[in-house]
C-alpha cells in the first residue's frame, strides 16, 4: 500500500469509506498502487490502468482505456464530452462497491489484458482550429506562442477547448487573456 494514498484517504472529507473499500477491491488484483495527479492511481507494468476520482455526486473509478473495454454490463460512463479513451464506473456507497466487487475485478482484469496486448485507442480527429483571437495574440506575443507550443498536447487541447467553447469573440479574448500567465508559466488549465 502506498503511504501517499493512505494520507489521501485519511484527509478526504468526502467518500472516505468508499475510497477505502474501492482500494481494498483494487488491491486484490495485480495492480500496483501509486499516487499520481494527487489521486490514487493503479498501474500494471508502469502503464496506468485505473484511477480513483472523487466527485461531489459520486466516487468514480476511471479506466484510462475504458473505450476499449467490452462493458458487457453496460455500466461504464463516458468521462466527458471531449474524452475519447477514458470511461468510468460510479459509486455512491460502500454497499454498491461491495455488490459490484467481482465486476470491478473483472473489468480491471480485462483492462490489464488490453494493456498487455498493446492495444491503443484510435483517437478521432484532433481539435484542428486555433481560435483567431489566439492566433492574433501569438503575433503580438511571440513568447506566448513559444510557451503554448512547449505545453504537452493534452494541456494545449484543454486550453483550446476552453477558448473555443465561447460563442462570442469577446469572451474568447477574455478567456485567453486570463490564461496567459498560466501558459507562460508552463502550467495547464487545472495545474496548481
Amino acid at each position: 500500500m502506498n503511504t501517499d494514498v493512505t494520507k489521501f484517504i485519511n484527509t478526504s472529507k468526502q467518500w472516505q469509506e468508499e475510497i477505502t473499500k474501492l482500494r481494498t477491491v483494487i488491491l486484490q488484483t495485480k495492480l500496483e498502487e501509486n499516487f499520481k495527479w494527487r489521486l490514487p492511481c493503479y498501474s500494471h507494468k508502469d502503464s496506468n490502468i485505473v484511477i480513483i476520482q472523487p466527485f461531489k455526486a459520486c466516487l468514480g473509478l476511471m479506466f484510462f482505456k475504458g473505450s476499449l473495454l467490452k462493458d458487457k454490463k453496460k455500466i461504464l460512463i463516458n468521462n466527458g464530452p471531449n474524452s475519447q479513451a477514458a470511461k468510468r464506473l460510479e459509486f455512491k456507497s460502500v454497499k454498491e462497491i461491495t455488490q459490484q466487487a467481482s465486476t470491478i475485478k473483472e473489468y480491471i482484469k480485462e483492462a490489464i489484458s488490453i494493456e498487455e496486448s498493446g492495444q491503443k485507442v484510435e483517437f478521432k480527429k484532433k481539435l484542428d482550429s486555433i481560435p483567431e483571437e489566439l492566433k492574433k495574440m501569438f503575433v503580438k506575443k511571440p513568447k506566448l506562442k513559444e510557451a503554448f507550443n512547449s505545453l504537452t498536447p493534452g494541456r494545449q487541447r484543454a486550453y483550446l477547448l476552453h477558448f473555443s467553447g465561447a460563442k462570442q469573440s469577446s469572451t474568447r479574448q477574455s478567456r485567453i487573456e486570463k490564461c496567459i500567465p498560466r501558459i507562460l508559466q508552463g502550467k495547464g488549465m487545472n495545474d496548481r
